[in-house]
């Protein structure tokens, strides 16, 4: 599998996200037509690749049909599990397989698809080498010769499509790149809006501050005074001559 190509579909989803969120709420660019036009030379190379897979998948479900796994000079388990695999590749090229081509055919452009793709024919590749290298081991000469060219037909499909993915990640840089250019015009092109002020109303009359209450002063208590009995002297008696 090409890991090159998933750092880069990672960073072109994090710059597209980034791109939305950083895009003003209101400006005068017309917004982007729904679908953007793909070019004939794009359908045309998809077409190929694709049509030439489904012939692949068509064989191979030929020659998977064509083996007689049991009569293989193996051990049972070895049996059982090569019949496991043949079973699961059947499955996904009848199912699976027809289905994500039917996506990108619709959006031949669409990296979501593309990789989804990609990915089903990594793993096809190492199932069917498994059943190839036993087929070789265990099996006729017929079967391992048709068997071997079907695997050789799904390498060259998974590495066309891993080509195609790389081609369309670089468009897409380039489109991320001119849209962040456009992004930083449109927002230069939108007035910065004015400084709020502040009025100060500098005319009603300043609020007098209000009298403090003087305390009650409180009065003393009143004391009774006790006024003393004066007893009037007593006259002596005058001695007589």
């Amino acid at each position: 599998m090409n890991l090159q190509i998933i750092p880069r579909l990672t960073a072109l989803l994090g710059a597209s996200i980034l791109c939305a969120q950083s895009a003003p709420a209101k400006t005068n660019v017309e917004p982007a037509p729904q679908g953007a036009a793909v070019s004939y030379a794009s359908v045309t190379q998809l077409n190929g690749l694709l049509s030439q897979l489904e012939a692949t998948s068509k064989a191979t479900q030929s020659d998977l049909g064509k083996l007689r796994i049991e009569r293989w000079k193996t051990d049972n388990s070895s049996k059982k599990r090569s019949l496991a695999d043949v079973d699961s590749i059947q499955r996904n090229l009848q199912n699976a397989l027809p289905e994500m081509i039917t996506g990108l055919r619709n959006a031949p452009e669409d990296m979501a698809a593309t990789f989804k793709l990609y990915r089903n024919l990594d793993a096809l590749y190492d199932v069917v080498g498994g059943v190839v290298e036993s087929a070789g081991a265990f099996g006729s000469k017929d079967d391992f010769q048709s068997l071997s060219n079907d695997l050789s037909n799904f390498e060259n499909s998974r590495k066309q499509l891993a080509e195609r993915l790389d081609g369309l990640a670089q468009t897409k840089e380039q489109e991320i790149v001119r849209l962040r250019a456009d992004l930083k015009t449109a927002q230069a092109a939108i007035p910065a809006a004015p400084p709020k002020k502040t009025v100060v109303d500098d005319t009603q009359p300043e609020k007098k501050a209000a009298a403090k209450k003087k305390p009650v002063a409180k009065k003393p208590a009143t004391t009774t005074a006790t006024t003393p009995t004066t007893t009037p002297a007593q006259t002596a008696p005058s001695k007589p001559q």
